[in-house]
């Protein structure tokens, strides 16, 4: 069946234009009006949690599964985007997806405690998971090949920008209303974004032909991976790794996602994460990069604004703007990176990025109660252009060796696999390690509390160098394979 929507046809019929067409234009609109909560959302809670957890009487270990809960369930359900938009139609799972992220946000307001909000911050995730694969899927849908340049330049920019902001506006937020209000702040776009979709979102028809979802899978990793990230939290919680509570749900974890990799080798199902696609060498360099890289980005960007609050006692939107300069620097190596990449290979363009991204962490894990901002900045703005470098560089790499059939799903495991690694990062960096120097320096005061964080980011820069390692496995060439040069359309 044919999905081209007539305003792709248009486009495909027509010579090429210098501008979008309007049909176009308007697409672009409707959707990213609807996306741009959920973009938002990926960073703007980050200013709020040292708030939230003085108001909701709990610890960082705790409260930061106000975050990992988030970024897991975005993860675990982007495979299911495929197979819903195929049997249901765009219009129905985008709306459906928005109308769940907005209850999400309504009930996240309105949370009476933390297990409550971390609960309602899933429903969240498991909405914004949904939109944000749709969004790249209904649009080449509309538009066709001929005018893809020009829709992707029109969508990467606020798909990129918005995020940056995130932390101002949740400063701004903290710093004049409740920071229930960070949350309340998504219905007006929300409604907006549901009013627009169901007026001008043309209507589609499922398509047949659904290919079956990967129940097993579902049932097997999501668990698996939500028990080894409590069991890593639990470890400061309990002293150590040699308690009960954490003993058994480490093992739990690893058992779960044996089983998960058992099941996925062999199931005739399409799996959440095709195990298949490590056998290609550049494939599992770039999936290890783009975990260590979720885990150093989501992670430091939990650790930083607590460390502008805590250390610093510099004010939610101080705390924001001081991490707008880590966002422009990760825009600034856009288009230089795509270039290098496709003239020497991604091996050394990663390779550069990770020694940036290291050198601007570094100042950090020597900070002290005093050190100068303007120095900080210059290293935020030096760490986001190699995070910006690699991830570009990771992301076009890693297809290469792969056929043009496991593009789409090589596509989907590479988003999981960065957002499970900013769980990863989150849980790791602030329950594990923070937490537990925190509690050994708390005698010292706000020194001890300073040591506390440097330490924790020579562990971020430990992670980052770690990087150097799956990053040797990337070609060093500049020819690319038959899957890059000609993607699936359901890429």
């Amino acid at each position: 069946m044919n999905t081209t929507s007539p305003a792709g046809q248009a486009a495909e019929a027509k010579p090429v234009r210098e501008g979008l067409d309007p049909a176009v234009i308007r697409l672009i609109v409707v959707l990213l009006t609807g996306a741009i909560p959920s973009l938002l959302d990926t960073s703007i809670v980050n200013v709020a949690v040292d708030t939230i957890g003085r108001d909701l009487h709990t610890n960082v270990s705790t409260i930061q599964w106000v975050i990992t809960g988030y970024l897991l369930s975005f993860a675990m359900v982007i495979p299911l985007s495929g197979w819903a938009l195929a049997r249901f139609g765009g219009r129905a799972v985008w709306m459906s997806s928005l109308a769940l992220f907005l209850a999400g946000s309504v009930a996240c307001g309105a949370a009476w405690n933390i297990g409550s909000l971390i609960a309602f911050r899933v429903v969240q995730g498991i909405g914004g998971g949904m939109m944000t694969p749709l969004i790249t899927t209904l649009l080449v849908q509309a538009v066709g090949s001929s005018q893809m340049g020009r829709l992707m330049a029109a969508v990467s920019l606020p798909v990129v920008v918005v995020p940056i902001f995130g932390p101002v506006i949740g400063g701004l937020i903290i710093s004049n209303v409740s920071w229930r209000w960070i949350f309340y702040v998504n219905v007006p776009m929300c409604l907006a974004g549901l009013m627009l979709a169901w007026r001008h979102l043309p209507a589609s028809r499922p398509q047949g032909g659904a290919s079956r979802i990967d129940l097993v899978g579902l049932a097997l990793l999501p668990p698996a991976l939500v028990a080894l990230l409590y069991g890593l939290a639990e470890v400061s919680t309990e002293g150590g790794f040699g308690h009960a509570r954490v003993i058994i749900a480490l093992s739990v974890g690893v058992a779960a996602l044996a089983a998960y990799c058992a099941h996925a080798l062999r199931t005739s199902a399409t799996p959440m994460v095709d195990l298949k696609l490590f056998r290609a060498r550049t494939f599992t360099g770039a999936t290890a990069l783009l975990f260590l890289a979720g885990l150093s980005i989501y992670g430091a960007m939990l650790l930083l604004p607590l460390y502008f609050q805590q250390v610093r006692h510099d004010s939610a939107l101080t705390a924001g703007l001081l991490m707008v300069p880590q966002g422009l620097g990760s825009i600034a190596p856009r288009t230089l990176a795509g270039k290098l990449t496709d003239r020497i290979g991604p091996r050394l363009v990663v390779l550069a990025g990770i020694a940036l991204a290291a050198v601007g962490t570094i100042p950090f894990a020597l900070a002290g109660l005093h050190t100068n901002y303007w120095l900080l900045g210059a290293a935020l703005v030096v760490r986001g252009a190699g995070l910006g470098l690699a991830t570009i560089a990771v992301m076009a790499g890693a297809f290469q060796g792969l056929c043009r059939e496991q593009v789409p799903h090589a596509s989907s495991a590479t988003r999981i696999v960065q957002f499970v690694g900013g769980s990863f990062g989150a849980a790791v960096l602030v329950a594990v390690i923070l937490d537990r120097q925190a509690a050994a320096h708390a005698a010292a005061g706000a020194a001890g509390l300073a040591s506390a964080y440097g330490y924790t980011f020579w562990w971020c820069v430990g992670f980052t160098a770690l990087a150097l390692i799956p990053a040797l496995f990337l070609s060093s060439g500049s020819r690319m394979t038959v899957a890059l040069a000609q993607p699936s359309p359901s890429r």
